[in-house]
């Protein structure tokens, strides 16, 4: 006949085991230090795919250059129209979007324009006359922007 088998008591190990802490779990990496300051504020605005493309390309330009200073022009393009497309972001969309009407929309677009003429012509003068340092800091703040 066949004899039944009972179950053996667990061997009690030797040593004692002590309670877990609530809350003790170890991560795998230590918390993230909290900040002593708030988060400076910033506002943003989304420009196209092909200005990002083109602003790239002319940072790089004028970052590997021997003479940064040859492609003012070119930092000065792109810098009225990075200011064109803010004013296109921040103003006029907003404005569609609250549906103002066509005339307060063309009277936008009107005072824009000249505020945009009188404001390039004077980007243009003032990184026309810039320096090689002080162009690739202007490219620095670019970048620091387009975070």
């Amino acid at each position: 006949m066949a004899t039944k088998k009972t179950p053996e008591p667990a061997a009690k190990s030797a040593k004692p085991t002590k309670p877990k802490a609530v809350g003790a779990a170890k991560s795998a990496s230590p918390p993230a230090p909290r900040r002593t300051e708030p988060a400076k504020p910033f506002l943003r605005f989304y420009h196209s795919a092909d200005l990002r493309k083109k602003t790239l390309a002319v940072l790089a330009l004028i970052e590997g250059a021997p003479d940064a200073t040859a492609h003012r022009g070119a930092l000065a393009d792109i810098a009225i129209e990075l200011m064109k497309s803010g004013f296109d972001g921040y103003f006029l969309a907003p404005l569609k979007k609250a549906k103002a009407g066509f005339l307060i929309e063309q009277s936008a677009n009107v005072g824009l324009m000249g505020a945009q003429q009188v404001i390039g012509s004077v980007t243009r003068n003032i990184i026309g006359r810039m320096d090689a340092p002080q162009l690739l800091s202007v490219c620095g703040s670019i970048r620091a922007f387009m975070v």
